[in-house]
């Protein structure tokens, strides 16, 4: 066979491509008799490789479109290793997701051969050439359709609530991070966010975004949907009077409030117990079961106000025949005011011992001085008012009254020893024991001294010594002098001297009917004008002067009007005949002055030196 032959064209018959040997033996020129069958051996194996690899060719193109990355695809586990999962989904090779997807907090692997898995293609070729699978997205994606589904149709969802962020808490659903404000926790205020973490909790969406990642949740819906159920329902059964049991929500300084099934009422802190509760933690605990009274019931506002004392019998309504008035009782100090002590009787019944009814002392002591909180004291029933719920009580009148046997203990005259407790315009008050306090007056505290004030020469707390001059047990006063401990002056000098005696004195004032002269310290004697000179004399101040120091003779000595007469122009005459005392007037016109005209002249001159 030439090449030429080899080489000739193949030409079509009926539409079969033939060789050129093939035309020519269909022209009338027979091949040799081995070279057909050689040929059609040869092209059938060229058919059957060029049919397989379109094959191969095909199923590569059909399965490449039929996988493609983001694609979820379902698949069998053959192998677990501690790096990864291996997945058989349908592909010319396996998938690998990772290990940790399988992994729970506590480390458990949650999946085995030949565990059906559906996952999330992320990646065709991977580094090592298989294809790169995630079961979590596949979870998520799911979680985002059932999220989606229930947001449109308004239904409920679980999650774990993870942590505490700002605002609110975060929650899992199923590998979905959703947001649940504070505001959407609960129906009420919630005050520790912390105490939902690691909780399960039902919720509904109220805002949902799949494009965003964003979904808000809702408590509050659902439980405002419960109680308010449970609202109607409970406002259905209850009644003003009607005891009924409830759970112990939360303690305030104020009360309670007791959920009475999706409704709360308020035990108030003076409605639980008939007695002083300080607070209601002391009686109360929160998720107590208690019994209470329904005692106001307000359907319009869903207030309710309840009582716990209700309960049992008011103590008051029997407390006339319990504590007769004149019985003595033991009681507890339960406060203590400015204005006196309340005493705890029973639970429930206090009475007031006023601060008046503590001691005979009239030196006020604050109720605090004389008792203590808790102490337990007997006291004597003054009076009781059961509609104002008081009981006035005395401590007082189961002590001895001090002023009953004052004079078995003082009489007049008797020197005292006492500290003085309080000051007025008239004098000052002197405690000689407990509960007897004596007056000093203004007047009774110096001989020497014009005192305006008493303290002037007086002061808070000193401790003086006194004589009794008076005492009066029914007006419970006593009379006390500081100045009766020493001689007076007009004494001393009535005892030392006579008349027709000559004593020195110093001019200090003038009078128009003469000149006083002070003989000693608070003792003035008068010299009438008509006895300062043998002559004449207008105005006294024309022969003596303030200050000046005379002898005088003493003309009389009045003891029982506290006069002492005297003249200058007698000193020397031992002849001067001595005055008729009744010729002298109580305006001094004999040349005497009583103690009362003195005091008054001083008194008015020292007013006028004050104004100088």
């Amino acid at each position: 066979m030439s090449s030429e032959e080899i080489k000739q064209p193949e030409t079509e018959v009926q539409g079969t491509p033939v060789s050129g040997s093939e035309a020519t033996n269909t022209a009338g020129t027979a091949p040799a008799a081995e070279q057909p069958e050689t040929t059609a051996h040869l092209e059938d194996e060229q058919s059957a490789v060029e049919m397989d690899f379109g094959a191969i060719l095909e199923q590569f193109e059909q399965e490449s479109a039929q996988y493609s990355p983001g694609q979820v695809v379902q698949g069998k586990v053959i192998g677990v290793s501690d790096t990864g999962v291996v997945i058989d989904f349908g592909y010319k090779s396996e998938g690998v997701a990772n290990i940790a997807e399988f992994t729970t907090p506590d480390g458990e692997v949650t999946v085995k051969r030949d565990d059906e898995v559906e996952v999330v293609i992320k990646n065709m070729n991977g580094g090592d050439g298989s294809p790169v699978l995630s079961y979590a997205d596949a979870q998520r994606r799911k979680s985002w359709d059932v999220l989606e589904e229930a947001f449109n149709k308004e239904e409920t969802v679980k999650g774990r609530v993870l942590d505490r962020i700002k605002g609110g808490v975060k929650v899992d659903l199923n590998g979905v991070e959703a947001f649940l404000p504070a505001s959407q926790i609960d129906s009420r205020p919630v005050g520790n966010l912390d105490e939902y973490i690691g909780q399960d909790i039902e919720t509904k969406i109220i805002k949902f975004s799949r494009r965003k990642g964003n979904v808000v949740l809702s408590r509050k819906v659902i439980v405002d949907e419960v109680l308010g159920a449970q609202k109607k329902e409970t406002l259905g059964q209850l009644e003003e009077g009607y005891i009924v049991e409830g759970k112990v929500k939360s303690l305030t300084d104020y009360g309670a409030f007791v959920d009475l099934g999706g409704l709360d009422g308020l035990l108030h802190v003076t409605d639980m117990s008939w007695g002083k509760v300080q607070k209601p933690a002391d009686l109360l605990k929160a998720g107590e079961q208690v019994q209470v009274k329904v005692l106001k019931l307000d359907r319009e506002h869903e207030k309710i106000s309840l009582g716990l004392k209700q309960l049992t019998a008011d103590p008051w309504t029997s407390v006339e025949e319990r504590y007769p008035v004149g019985t003595n009782i033991k009681g507890k100090v339960s406060s203590l005011a400015d204005y006196g002590a309340f005493i705890e009787l029973e639970p429930g019944v206090e009475g007031l011992i006023h601060i008046s009814e503590m001691s005979w002392s009239k030196r006020s002591k604050h109720p605090n001085k004389i008792l203590n909180m808790g102490e337990e004291v007997e006291v004597r029933i003054l009076d009781i008012n059961p509609t104002d719920r008081r009981i006035s009580l005395s401590l007082k009148q189961l002590m001895t009254n001090p002023w009953d046997s004052l004079r078995e203990r003082y009489q007049v005259g008797t020197k005292v020893t006492g500290k003085v407790r309080n000051l007025t315009d008239f004098g000052a008050f002197v405690e000689i024991e407990d509960g007897v306090d004596g007056l000093v007056h203004v007047s009774d505290i110096s001989w020497s001294k014009r005192i305006k004030h008493p303290k002037d020469a007086l002061k808070k707390g000193q401790e003086v010594e006194a004589v009794v001059t008076n005492i009066d047990t029914v007006g419970q006063r006593l009379s006390l002098s500081i100045k009766d401990l020493t001689p007076s002056t007009w004494d001393t000098f009535v005892q030392q001297h006579k008349p027709g005696d000559v004593v020195k004195g110093k001019i200090s004032r003038f009078a128009s009917f003469g000149v006083f002269v002070e003989l000693g310290e608070d003792l003035e004697g008068l010299c009438h004008i008509s006895e300062l000179s043998d002559e004449k004399v207008d105005k006294p101040e024309e022969v003596v002067q303030i200050g000046q120091e005379m002898d005088f003779k003493i003309l009389r000595i009045d003891a029982e009007a506290g006069k002492i007469g005297l003249s200058a122009r007698a000193v020397g005459k031992e002849d001067e005949p001595e005055f008729d005392a009744k010729s002298y007037s109580t305006e001094a016109k004999g040349g005497m002055a009583s103690l009362a005209e003195l005091a008054n002249l001083q008194f008015s001159n020292s007013e006028e030196d004050d104004k100088k």
